[in-house]
């Protein structure tokens, strides 16, 4: 089934049945007809579509565009070989279309992937050129075209120019050869190993949307990887993903093995430095460029939870990273080595360990290695300070990688817009080279100069029919991909994209939903992590409270490792009459997290242990305003199940439904967390609620003994 066929089929039913129920699949790309005026004004500005070029990217685009102006206009919009009337959109490169180099676009600092939209006049004809340098910039500008139309805001007069700031933007996919997947919320694994090189239709729709977003990078396997993956079965499987990704400017990736020379290789080493393994490393990346020529290199996870990694045999994380660089190097390869490692060994706190083991490897990294570090110090949780180690390594690259998928927020059926998470993080100031040092800074290379740039998300992606396990975690994939096309943009701009794409255009249900979003998060974080609180979540599962675990296999995996509760008070001390992990930020940024009365209330639990009775900057004690935050996480999603409420007349029954099933689920679940909290802290403090305050609906001992991997006994 050729790419034309799914397009020309997808116009059909497009236009032949409008009333189709929806359920999610068509994401943010649904080109909906638009309501009559600006179909009026739409339908003067594309009249047809004249592309330049043969290539199967150009294709890409003329499809993109004829499917999407088709479903908006409710018509069938011509593809013509030269401009030959008004509302003509050429679309092309200056090498492919010498009308397109006539007009001297100002392309030379556009890059390969960067894009123009002008408004021109051809031949006495109004036209709309979408020019790039290379194809894909002209698919990156076709799809902000077809946003423009969809979200209303295509102005009389067209001058765009857009570039991205990070060169790899990447979905790390957290998917196993058998199907599953670690912290996946919608279904099984997207790839279907058992029926691959055969190809599903889903897997174009899956490269469309990274696409439209500007993802262009796939990390295929779990990060606790599989030899497997590199033997030559798998190889054939995933070149046939790497060939239907290809037009849409998307590189594979592997999650690379690191005792993979062991496994399936034969050998009885996986030392970095032997000579024996060097070869087989070698050997292996030349077999793998024959599969996929243009790989994008691998990901690894090494020395930590358990993962084989070059400690084992007394090297450095430098010596491992640099051998499988030296193997890649000759292809353009690059070696992504994930930062996230911590030593059960290691006594001292957890949030200081990745910064104590990188920083002095910092300048010994080959050139085309990059270290990939998370947004927090410890790991994706509702709210985390930003890591250290940006700003701190100065000659390697740093990545950043953010988790799309909720694995501490939720999971599947919580409504937690994480633009704000992530806008975060990216602002955050590390001051390394003075004030404006933001951690975007950091990353797009513009602070260090960094060859190499990149930022990662954990993706959300399944087997469920709309992808991501309900409508508003679609929202996550989408604002991932605008910002780290561009790390500057307004989380609520995207957010208000994304509803007016997704849903509607409609301004009395896009502002209402838009403030639901943005106020998600921080509904999430107050009614499960409030004030600096982290990591009290369930044993195994990540799912529900848990701040009273105390018997996991170590002591970094239990809840009661991080709150430090008991009579006295609450919290971790991470200044210098504690674990000084302040002292591992640059100046600015530990004397504001050293000084209580400069440290934000939102970590101050993070980095101080205090008094039930400390007197808060609200006049409240501690207490009082712990169980207040406790109570208006949950306030918060009341309200907003109450909004959604009001919403039903303005889109389809059937994400309706489904999204007030989910947040009924989401409001008993805050109302789980609120009370389990506050009952086991009360357990220790001894104080009385403040006054209004519900107390928990059960005993202590109820909520110690639910099993959260058993949905019947939540409550």
């Amino acid at each position: 089934m050729t790419l034309r066929f799914v397009r020309a089929l997808l116009l059909f039913v497009t236009l032949a049945t409008p009333a189709l129920a929806e359920d999610g699949y068509d994401l943010w790309l649904r080109y909906r007809p638009v309501e009559k005026h600006w179909r009026a004004h739409y339908r003067t500005a594309a009249q047809s579509i004249v592309p330049a070029g043969s290539s199967e990217t150009i294709a890409a685009a003329r499809e993109e565009l004829a499917h999407g102006l088709g479903g908006m206009l409710r018509e069938s919009i011509p593809v013509e070989a030269t401009v030959n009337c008004d509302g003509a959109i050429l679309l092309g490169t200056p090498s492919t279309s010498a009308t397109i180099a006539s007009l001297n676009l100002p392309l030379k600092d556009m890059g390969t992937e960067g894009y123009l939209i002008r408004s021109a006049q051809l031949n006495r004809h109004k036209v709309i050129v979408i020019a790039a340098n290379a194809d894909i910039g002209v698919l990156y500008g076709a799809f902000a075209f077809l946003r423009m139309m969809q979200t209303r805001a295509l102005p009389d007069s067209i001058d765009v120019a857009s570039k991205p700031r990070i060169q790899h933007r990447m979905l790390d996919h957290w998917d196993n050869l058998d199907g599953t997947m670690e912290r996946g919320y919608a279904g099984l694994s997207i790839w279907d190993w058992h029926d691959l090189p055969h190809l599903s239709p889903r897997y174009t729709d899956y490269a469309r949307a990274n696409a439209s977003i500007g993802i262009n990078g796939a990390v295929l396997n779990n990060v606790g990887a599989q030899a497997a993956i590199l033997t030559p079965a798998y190889l054939e499987k995933a070149a046939a993903l790497a060939r239907v990704f290809r037009p849409f400017g998307i590189r594979v990736y592997f999650s690379a093995r690191f005792s993979a020379p062991i496994e399936i290789g034969g050998l009885k080493t996986a030392d970095p430095l032997a000579p024996a393994v060097k070869v087989w490393w070698r050997d292996k990346a030349d077999e793998i460029y024959r599969h996929i020529p243009d790989l994008g290199g691998f990901l690894v996870k090494a020395n930590s939870e358990g993962q084989p990694g070059p400690q084992d045999y007394g090297r450095s994380h430098a010596d491992g990273a640099n051998m499988l660089a030296d193997a890649l190097a000759p292809h353009g390869g690059i070696v992504i080595w994930r930062a996230f490692v911590y030593s059960a060994s290691n006594q001292q706190d957890r949030a200081k360990q990745a910064y104590d083991e990188f920083v002095p490897l910092d300048g010994t990294f080959r050139s085309n290695v990059m270290l990939q570090v998370k947004n927090g110090p410890i790991d994706f949780q509702p709210r985390e300070p930003f890591h250290p180690l940006f700003g701190a390594m100065r000659h390697t690259p740093t990545v950043l990688e953010l988790q799309i998928t909720k694995e501490y927020l939720g999971q599947t059926t919580s409504l937690a817009y994480l633009g704000p998470l992530y806008a975060e993080v990216l602002q955050a100031d590390t001051y390394a080279r003075g004030p404006g040092s933001s951690v975007a800074k950091v990353i797009d290379g513009s602070l260090f100069g960094y060859r190499e740039t990149a930022i990662a998300g954990v993706a959300n992606t399944g087997t469920d029919r709309n992808w991501c396990g309900s409508i508003f975690n679609q929202a996550n994939w989408y604002v991932f991909g605008r910002l780290a096309w561009d790390p500057d943009l307004s989380p609520r701009t995207v957010a208000e994209d994304w509803v007016r794409t997704t849903f509607t255009a409609n301004p009395a249900f896009v502002k209402p939903v838009v403030d639901m979003m943005m106020g998600s998060r921080e509904a999430a974080v107050n009614y499960m992590t409030p004030l600096g609180l982290h990591h009290q979540m369930a044993t195994g599962t990540h799912y529900g409270p848990g701040p009273w675990v105390s018997d996991a296999g170590r002591p970094d995996w239990n809840p009661t490792y991080y709150n430090r509760a008991d009579r006295d008070g609450i919290g971790f001390d991470r200044t210098a009459t504690g674990s000084d992990a302040v002292a591992q930020y640059f100046p600015p940024v530990r004397e504001e997290f050293s000084d209580l009365a400069k440290t934000p209330d939102e970590y101050l639990l993070w980095f101080h242990h205090l008094p039930w009775t400390y007197r808060m900057k609200t006049g409240q004690t501690l207490w009082d305003d712990l169980v207040a935050h406790y109570s208006h996480g949950v306030a918060t999603v009341a309200h907003n199940r109450q909004v959604w409420q009001t919403l039903r007349p303005y889109i389809d029954k059937e994400r309706f439904e489904l999204t007030a099933a989910y947040l009924a689920i989401e409001e008993s679940e805050a109302r789980w967390w609120r009370d389990a909290s506050i009952a086991y802290f009360q357990s220790l403090s001894g104080l009385p609620l403040p006054k209004g305050e519900a107390r928990p609906r059960h005993p202590l001992s109820h909520y110690e003994s639910i099993r959260p991997t058993d949905p019947l006994l939540r409550p």
